[in-house]
């Protein structure tokens, strides 16, 4: 029994995530296949093909969700411990952080939401004015995330 309790105490000690050169590469080939397949929804919603919309979001955010999940422990992660003393570029890191934490709230119940039957033209005319909204928010993201979260991603 004392053994048992020992053992639950017991913890290996977290390895550093290491740097990765082709992480930053990866997480932009993500923005670029997430763009597109957020296109092709919008696209099906221009020429009224609204029935194949629910299943292209469901994709849209495993996608997404599959982004956010390496980002978070392989991007994130690393920048904070390489950056450590770094006051100013903690603070941005976190604020991106926090940010992106409630954008992908935002994705989900956008998603959610539409995962309807059948749209008729009051929950069509909705997802249209939805998905630009979602859609700009995602564009400024990517954007600031490229130009000045990434840049801190350097060997140690």
């Amino acid at each position: 029994m004392e053994q048992a309790a020992t053992l639950g105490t017991m913890s290996t000690p977290a390895r550093p995530i290491a740097y990765d050169a082709g992480l930053v590469p990866a997480l932009k080939q993500d923005h670029n296949d997430l763009v597109a397949l957020f296109d092709e929804i919008g696209s099906c919603a221009r020429h009224d093909r609204f029935e194949e919309i629910p299943p292209l979001l469901t994709r849209f955010k495993m996608n997404f969700e599959a982004h956010l999940i390496a980002e978070n422990v392989r991007f994130y992660n690393y920048v904070e411990r390489a950056l450590e003393g770094d006051s100013e570029n903690t603070m941005l890191i976190r604020s991106f952080r926090r940010e992106m934490n409630a954008i992908a709230r935002g994705v989900v119940d956008f998603v959610k939401k539409y995962q309807l039957n059948a749209f008729d033209e009051a929950s069509k005319s909705a997802f249209i004015d939805d998905y630009q909204a979602v859609g700009d928010l995602l564009a400024q993201r990517i954007q600031r995330e490229e130009a000045s979260l990434y840049p801190l991603y350097q060997p140690a």
